[in-house]
């Protein structure tokens, strides 16, 4: 357990280090480089090496956003094969529903927590 712990803080810390090197190198926006982890995740799931990274990695390559976006292309894959051409647009939302629920309800109940100021 120990050296999957080591992995996961080594994928998940390298992953990090590529986000703030993008800020700190390039002209790239936060939302930009956030973006681009998703679209990479997405290329690199569909291709079948990111879950190659997963399985050595575990939570280290599944909670960065890349795996968001991998988990989004196995959802589409998951359902073209099970339901054909429609799994298209029905895979990632049924794959990422859980994720999505609890991020909007976290982001209400923080809402209505905090008070909110105009910077």
């Amino acid at each position: 357990m120990l050296i999957m712990c080591v992995k996961a803080f080594l994928v998940g810390g390298a992953i990090c280090v590529i986000g703030q090197l993008l800020i700190d190198l390039t002209k790239m926006t936060p939302a930009r480089i956030l973006v681009t982890f998703v679209c990479l995740g997405v290329v690199l799931g569909a291709l079948g090496v990111y879950d190659k990274l997963i399985d050595f990695a575990g939570a280290g390559a599944t909670i960065p956003l890349t795996g968001f976006g991998s988990a989004l292309a196995k959802g589409v894959r998951e359902s073209v094969a099970k339901d054909g051409f429609m799994g298209v647009f029905t895979g990632a939302f049924t794959a990422m529903a859980g994720g999505v629920t609890v991020a909007v309800i976290s982001g209400l109940i923080t809402a209505f927590v905090t008070k909110p100021k105009d910077k």
